[in-house]
Formats: C-alpha cells, sequence, structure tokens
C-alpha cells in the first residue's frame, strides 16, 4: 500500500510540473452524467453527436489498449464512459503531442478528473464521452477497493464511510432515501401548522425518557451539564406558552449499547399538539408515515427482509393486555400481587427482573419477551402500566394504565405517544417515583426537573404528543438490517490491532 501511494505521490509531482494540479480550484460541469444518459437514449449505436459536454467525477475504473483508451466516470447521479482516442485528443490540442499518454499514464482509479467532448455511442451500445479536454482535479493517493469485492468487510464499510459511498449505489440510495424522508416529514408536518423550534441539546437535569444520559461539563460556568436524552419537556414549555402545535426533528444522545437497532446518538422527531389525545395522535401517525413511504418508496406496500409490510391505514389496534393475554394466556388483570404475577411467569420460563418490581412492570417485561418480536404488520399497542409511563395521563377508564402507545413495525418499536400528563400535582408526585427509582440504582430513571413542574403549574392544555425514531422508520423504507447502515457515521469502538491488520488485509 505504501509503495502504490508513493507511485501516486510521484505521478502527482509530474502532473504538477505540467501544469495540472494535481488539485485544482473548481471545474464547471455543464451535465450531470445521468442528464446525458436520459437525454440522448436516441443517439444510435455507431453515431456520434456534436454537443460540446463537460462532465466531472471519479474514475471507476481503466482499460488502455493501444492507442484507445476506455475509463468509467462516476459522478453523483451515476456513471458514464469516457472514450479516450489518441488521434481526436491529439487534434483537439495539437500544441501537446504527449496528450494521451499523459492522461492514460497519469491518471488512476480513485482520481477525480474533468473531461470536456463530444457524444458518442459506442458500436456495443455505450454512451460516452468523447474526450477532447482533460484537467486533474484531486489525485487519489489511495486505490479503491477491489471492483469484484467492493469493501467486504462491513467494519470498514462504517469506518471509512468515504469509501463505502463511492463503491457502492446501495449505500448512496439509502441516504438520498433518508433525507428524502425527513424532508417530506417537515414539509408535512408544516403544511399542518406545525412549527419546528429547537430545543437545548445542553441541559441541566434529563428529562423528557428513561435513559442514562451522556454528562459534560462547562467550564466557564463550572456547570455540570447533560446532553438530552428526549425534546419532550422544552416542547411542552413551548405548548404552555401558547404555541398549539410544535415539534423538533433533531439529534438524541443516550449513554446506552450499540445493537443493530440502537445507537447511542441517533435521530427522532417529537411533535405535540394541544387539544388533542393519543387518539389523535394515531391518526397523524398512520398518515405521516404512509406519506413518507409513498414519496421514499413509491407506494404504501414494501418489502423488509424478504417480508411484505403493509403500510395503507388503518393500522391494526391491541391493548398490551390482550396481546400478553393472547401470546402466553396469562391475564395481568387477575394479578392481585407482583409475587402472584413473577410466579405465573416464572412458570412459563419467562424472566422477573428485580427492578419489575409491579405488577404493571412485570406486563411490560411478558410483553418485551413473548410479544415484542411477532409484531411484524404495524400495530398500535396500547394502554401501558402507569409505573413504564411517568409523563402520560392516566387512562380515563382503566386504572393503573395511562393513554400512550407504541408503534411496533417488524419487531421494532419505531413510535410512541401519549396523552400528555398535564396536572402538575400528579407529574410532580410521578417524577419523584422516579426520583427514587434512580436512588436505588436504576440509571434510567429519571430526576424532577423543577422548572418544567412550574411550566405546568401555569396551565398547559390538553396535548397529544408523539415521538417517532427517524432511524429506524429509514431502515424500514430502505430494508436496512442494522442501524449502522441508515446512519453516515455511526459510533464504533477503538480500532484493535486485530481489526487494524483485518482492515490491511482486506481489498480496501
Amino acid at each position: 500500500m505504501s509503495e502504490l501511494r508513493e507511485t501516486r505521490l510521484e505521478k502527482g509531482k509530474a502532473l504538477a510540473a505540467l501544469g495540472q494540479g494535481p488539485y485544482a480550484l473548481r471545474f464547471q460541469p455543464s451535465h450531470s452524467t445521468a442528464a446525458l444518459q436520459r437525454d440522448h437514449t436516441d443517439l444510435a449505436n455507431g453515431e456520434e453527436r456534436e454537443l460540446e459536454v463537460a462532465v466531472a467525477g471519479r474514475v471507476m475504473t481503466r482499460r488502455v489498449m493501444g492507442k484507445l483508451a476506455f475509463f468509467t466516470l462516476a459522478d453523483e447521479s451515476g456513471p458514464i464512459q469516457l472514450y479516450i482516442e489518441k488521434a481526436t485528443l491529439q487534434a483537439a490540442q495539437p500544441d501537446n503531442p504527449e496528450v494521451f499518454a499523459q492522461l492514460t499514464s497519469l491518471v488512476d482509479a480513485g482520481d477525480l478528473i474533468g473531461v470536456q467532448g463530444s457524444l458518442k455511442r459506442t458500436d456495443r451500445g455505450e454512451l460516452s464521452v468523447k474526450v477532447k479536454g482533460w484537467s486533474m482535479l484531486s489525485k487519489s493517493l489511495q486505490p479503491l477497493p477491489d471492483k469484484w469485492h467492493g469493501l467486504a468487510d462491513v467494519e470498514t464499510r462504517y469506518r471509512q464511510r468515504y469509501l463505502d459511498l463511492i463503491v457502492s449505489p446501495q449505500t448512496r440510495e439509502t441516504f438520498r432515501r433518508r433525507a428524502l424522508a425527513v424532508s417530506t416529514m417537515r414539509r408535512w408536518l408544516d403544511g399542518r401548522g406545525f412549527l419546528e423550534i429547537e430545543t437545548p441539546v445542553l441541559q441541566s437535569v434529563p428529562g423528557g425518557a428513561d435513559a442514562r444520559p451522556f454528562e459534560t461539563h462547562h467550564n466557564a460556568l463550572d456547570l455540570p451539564l447533560t446532553l438530552r436524552i428526549a425534546t419532550e419537556l422544552h416542547l411542552k414549555r413551548l405548548v404552555v406558552g401558547g404555541f398549539e402545535r410544535v415539534y423538533e426533528l433533531g439529534r438524541i444522545f443516550r449513554n446506552e449499547g450499540v445493537s443493530t437497532r440502537h445507537n447511542p446518538e441517533f435521530t427522532s422527531v417529537e411533535i405535540y399538539q394541544a387539544y388533542a389525545d393519543y387518539t389523535d395522535m394515531m391518526e397523524l401517525t398512520e398518515q405521516l408515515i404512509a406519506e413518507v413511504c409513498q414519496q421514499v418508496c413509491g407506494g404504501t406496500r414494501i418489502s423488509y427482509q424478504g417480508t411484505e409490510i403493509e403500510l395503507t391505514p388503518p393500522w391494526r389496534r391491541a391493548t398490551m393486555h390482550s396481546l400478553v393475554q393472547e401470546a402466553t394466556g396469562l391475564d395481568f388483570t387477575a394479578f392481585t400481587s407482583r409475587e402472584q404475577a413473577a410466579a405465573a411467569m416464572e412458570a412459563l420460563g419467562l424472566e422477573t427482573p428485580a427492578l419489575a418490581d409491579s405488577v404493571g412492570r412485570l406486563l411490560v417485561e411478558a410483553f418485551e419477551q413473548r410479544v415484542e418480536a411477532s409484531l411484524i404488520q404495524p400495530t398500535f399497542v396500547l394502554d401501558y402500566p402507569v409505573e413504564n409511563s411517568p409523563l402520560a395521563r392516566a387512562h380515563r377508564s382503566k386504572p393503573g394504565l395511562v393513554e400512550r402507545f407504541e408503534l411496533f413495525i417488524v419487531g421494532r418499536e419505531t413510535a410512541n405517544a401519549f396523552s400528555e400528563l398535564i396536572d402538575p400535582v400528579d407529574q410532580r408526585q410521578r417524577l419523584l417515583a422516579q426520583q427514587e427509582r434512580r436512588a436505588a440504582g436504576d440509571l434510567e430513571a429519571q430526576g424532577v426537573d423543577e422548572d418544567f413542574l412550574l411550566a405546568l403549574e401555569v396551565g398547559m392544555p390538553p396535548t397529544g404528543g408523539l415521538g417517532i425514531g427517524i432511524d429506524r422508520l429509514v431502515m424500514l423504507l430502505t430494508d436496512s438490517a442494522s442501524i449502522r447502515d441508515v446512519i453516515a457515521f455511526p459510533l464504533l469502538r477503538p480500532e484493535t490491532k486485530t481489526s487494524q491488520r483485518l482492515e490491511a488485509d482486506s481489498p480496501s
């Protein structure tokens, strides 16, 4: 690898001596490669078109055969062939008889170049730019991954995403779809009167979710701070202040492990609508996700990992109690104590963690162990235990439960929503209970945010709130098995000597 780099450095010096960079200031393409491919389908095999074009991009492949060479040039929109003929180049640049030799000997795969010329469709039907002039735009000192194997090592794909993007059209398409999903979501919400307002990332009291925060310190103020684990409590303050429809789409930080569905830094959208409840949020969720799917995938029926998923509303609605009873035969409404519920669960081989210290928490455990993975088609799971939902309003007709739903698709939680708790006295009691759990060792339990409680005492209208995980939604819309496939630069462990050696031995 070092010898190849030294060879390319020498070529860069040779290019500099010729006045060819090797690092240009600018180049003005006249067309994208995709536009040329699209607009000249009528050009017959063997014919030429005297339309002067200029294209720029990265050299992906090169073949030199005597006085003729074929390069593949790729810009963001796709590839096109360069037809490089010695006679044509010399006729266009008669003062430089070595122009063909310079182009074919000093340009390597991976280099960024710009070319000018006309159009030609080869006898084999390949639309090509017949090159009459060229410029080195940026000399690549590192070779591209082997074209037959690409980036076979998954770890390298994530660590060197720039290489993954260069050699994998599928990866580029994933991030195009992600960008389209985000922009569609914003347009849909903006069009319905929702206002996006940014809230602080640095917070004195983390809240709005059960999660362990990242901790930091503000030197000038000598103030301990955390990165936000949710945007909820500040967006609710905005509702108290009079904004009736608000949202924020942005980064969230949770100091947790990594898996195929978890990354410590992820993206979510939280949406709050005054004078609404969780039934309104269900309809909003269906309409929003269906619209995003329509725009990104061209319809609401998609395939995920070989399974057909139907996202046309309305979606299934079922209570957590009914789903658990259907899967296990256990009716949690009949249990009068934790011990009774735990014994019934253990008889079925279900785990009963010590932190699950109530019937309601054990219900959630049973759901996670026996139901969650089976919810493949979109399903709203309704009416959670109050113990697991400190920010949700008590259910209007079911004691011990709250008006909350989570949306599950392909066995993953994709959205979470409440009829928001607006009673400041009840909210204080719930947060104090959370604080006690935290003191007892539950590092994901929330603390007491006194300013948020003060805001509730000013008065908050009845409100429906909704959070959607953007990364998991994009996984669904791009048929991606891992969250790392849809985050451009996921968090990774530091490289070990073993991983470095494996990467050195890889095709990259």
